[in-house]
C-alpha cells in the first residue's frame, strides 16, 4: 500500500520512475488515487464518471510507456474512451457510448497511464465556471464556496486536491489556463495543430481548441506533450513541426534573457481587480530578479471586436453540437441548458457572410500579435481579471432567463439573441476572463503560472502568451519560475 502523504510527494514523472524501479506497483498507486478520490470528491464533485473496475484491470496488466502505472483522469469532453459515454456536462448525452478512443486518449494509454475516471465540465465546455445542470457544481479545493474555473474545472479540482498529479484538460477559450489560475496549478495551452483532435473531427473551433493537461509541475506538462506528440495522426489536417529534442528536455533548459511586454488593462475595457494587477506586478518583480527585461506593452488589437468575433464562433460551435445531438439521438430542446440554447440561438441569427467575415478577422489579430512578438518574446497578462468567483455568481440573472424563456415560447429566440441584453450578458460572463481568448484565436501557445495568492488565500495565476512554436520557451521560463517560487508542494487545507 501507498499512503496519501507518500503518493502526494511525487509528480507523474516521479511516480512513473518509482514504478519503473519496482518500488511501487501500478495497482498500489491506483488504490492511493481512488482512496483520495473517495475522501475528497464528495466535497468537490470533480470526478463525475468513475472507471474503477476498468482501471483495476488495467493496473494489474503488463504496462509499458514513459508514464506506465501513473493514475490519470480524462476530461468528460472530447476525450472519448471506447465503450463509455462522453457526457460533455449535458443531460442530452446520457448513455451514448463512444465508438472508439480519441487519438489523444489512445496516446495517453500508449504512454502507460491508468485512466480511472472522467472529470466535470460545463455543458459542452462553453463556460469559464463548472456548474452544469447535469452533474451539479464543481468546487475549488482552496475554498469550497468558489469556482475551480472552467471548462476543465473538474480536472483542476482533482489535481489541486491531490487525487492525481496531472489530468487531461482542453482549451478553446482559456479552459486550461483559467482553472489552473483558479486552483494554483500550471496549465499550458499548446499552439494550433500541435496536438490531434481526431478521429471524429479535423480540428476544434477552427483550430482554436486543443487538448492538453493541467498539472502541479512543469515537467509533468512537458512529459505529457511528449506523450501526445509521440506518434503522428495520419488522418489529421496538419503535420506539426516538432522540436529537435523532447519537450521534457526543453523544459529543463535555461530560457536565456527574455524581453517581456506586460499589460493589465482588460481588452474589453471592463474592470480589472487589484489582486489581478498585483499578480502581474509580482510576476514582473520575479522576472526582473531573474534577469529578464519587462516593460508595459500590448499588441494593437481591438479587444471588444475580438470578443465579438470570438462569441460569434463560440455560439456557432454550440449550435452545431446541439444540431448534431438532436439529429443523432432525438434529444429535445429541454435536454439542453437554457444558457446553451441561447448561445446557439445567437448563431442562427448570424448570416453566413457575417460569420465568414468574423472568422477572417482572426487573421488580423494573429498578425498583430506576431508584430508584437517581433519585439517581445512573450506577452504577460493576468490570467483572470479577478479572483475566482463564488459558486453561482455568474449564473444568468432571473430577469434575463425569464425574458429568454418567453422569447423561446414565442419562437422569437433568434430576435432575443440579437438584443443588447443578450450581448451585454455575454460580455458580463466574459469580463472575468478577458485575457485568454487571444491565444486561442491566434493559435499561439500560452500558459498560466501560479505565482500569486489573494489575501483570502485564493490562487490567482498570471498568463504568458508565446509566439508561433513557442512552447519550448514557455516551458523553460515556467521551470525557471517554478525554481524561483516553488508551488507544487502547496496544498489546500481542510478537504
Amino acid at each position: 500500500m501507498v499512503d496519501y502523504e507518500e503518493y502526494r510527494r511525487y509528480d507523474a514523472v516521479g511516480l512513473a520512475e518509482l514504478v519503473a524501479r519496482g518500488e511501487v506497483s501500478a495497482a498500489d498507486l491506483l488504490e492511493a488515487a481512488i482512496d483520495r478520490a473517495e475522501q475528497v470528491n464528495p466535497k468537490l464533485n470533480a470526478i463525475v464518471y468513475p472507471m474503477y473496475g476498468i482501471a483495476r484491470e488495467r493496473a494489474a496488466s503488463e504496462l509499458s510507456g514513459p508514464l506506465a502505472g501513473v493514475p490519470f483522469l480524462l476530461k468528460d469532453l472530447g476525450q472519448d474512451y471506447a465503450g463509455l459515454p462522453t457526457g460533455s456536462g449535458s443531460r442530452s448525452l446520457r448513455g451514448r457510448a463512444a465508438a472508439a478512443h480519441s487519438v489523444n486518449v489512445r496516446r495517453w494509454l500508449d504512454a502507460g497511464l491508468v485512466v480511472f475516471g472522467k472529470t466535470a465540465t460545463p455543458e459542452f465546455g462553453t463556460k469559464a465556471v463548472t456548474e452544469p445542470v447535469a452533474t451539479g457544481p464543481t468546487r475549488n479545493p482552496w475554498n469550497l464556496g468558489h469556482t475551480p474555473g472552467g471548462s476543465s474545472g473538474g480536472a483542476a479540482a482533482a489535481v489541486a486536491a491531490g487525487i492525481v498529479p496531472v489530468a487531461g484538460a482542453s482549451d478553446g477559450g482559456g479552459s486550461i489556463r483559467i482553472p489552473a489560475a483558479c486552483c494554483g496549478l500550471f496549465g499550458l495551452k499548446p499552439g494550433r495543430g500541435l496536438l490531434s483532435s481526431g478521429p471524429l473531427r479535423a480540428e476544434g473551433f477552427h483550430g482554436a481548441a486543443t487538448d492538453g493537461v493541467i498539472s502541479r509541475t512543469v515537467r509533468d506538462t512537458a512529459a505529457m506533450l511528449d506523450a501526445l506528440t509521440a506518434t503522428r495522426d495520419l488522418g489529421g489536417p496538419y503535420l506539426p513541426a516538432l522540436p529537435d529534442v523532447p519537450f521534457l528536455e526543453l523544459a529543463a533548459r535555461e530560457p536565456g534573457k527574455l524581453r517581456i511586454g506586460y499589460m493589465t488593462r482588460s481588452p474589453l475595457g471592463s474592470a480589472v481587480h487589484d489582486d489581478a494587477v498585483a499578480a502581474v506586478e509580482h510576476a514582473r518583480s520575479v522576472l526582473e530578479k531573474l534577469g529578464h527585461d519587462v516593460e508595459p506593452a500590448e499588441p494593437e488589437i481591438d479587444g471588444r471586436q475580438l470578443a465579438r468575433d470570438f462569441l460569434t464562433g463560440w455560439s456557432a460551435y454550440a449550435a452545431t453540437i446541439i444540431a448534431d445531438i438532436r439529429r443523432t439521438t432525438g434529444a429535445k430542446p429541454q435536454d439542453f441548458e437554457l444558457d446553451t440554447r441561447m448561445l446557439a440561438a445567437a448563431a442562427w441569427a448570424v448570416k453566413a457572410p457575417d460569420y465568414v467575415a468574423a472568422h477572417q478577422r482572426w487573421n488580423g489579430y494573429t498578425r498583430a500579435l506576431a508584430t508584437f512578438h517581433e519585439r517581445y518574446d512573450l506577452l504577460l497578462t493576468p490570467t483572470l481579471a479577478r479572483p475566482p468567483v463564488r459558486i453561482g455568481e455568474l449564473a444568468t440573472p432571473p430577469a434575463v432567463r425569464l425574458a429568454a424563456q418567453v422569447m423561446e415560447q414565442l419562437k422569437l429566440v433568434g430576435a432575443f439573441s440579437k438584443t443588447n441584453a443578450w450581448y451585454e450578458q455575454a460580455l458580463t460572463n466574459l469580463a472575468p476572463v478577458p485575457f485568454t481568448q487571444l491565444a486561442n484565436i491566434t493559435g499561439r501557445p500560452a500558459m498560466s503560472v501560479p505565482l500569486h495568492r489573494t489575501a483570502q488565500g485564493l490562487p490567482l495565476g498570471v498568463q504568458f502568451v508565446g509566439g508561433l512554436g513557442g512552447e519550448g520557451t514557455l516551458l523553460a521560463l515556467a521551470t525557471q519560475l517554478e525554481s524561483a517560487q516553488p508551488w507544487a508542494r502547496d496544498e489546500p487545507a481542510g478537504i
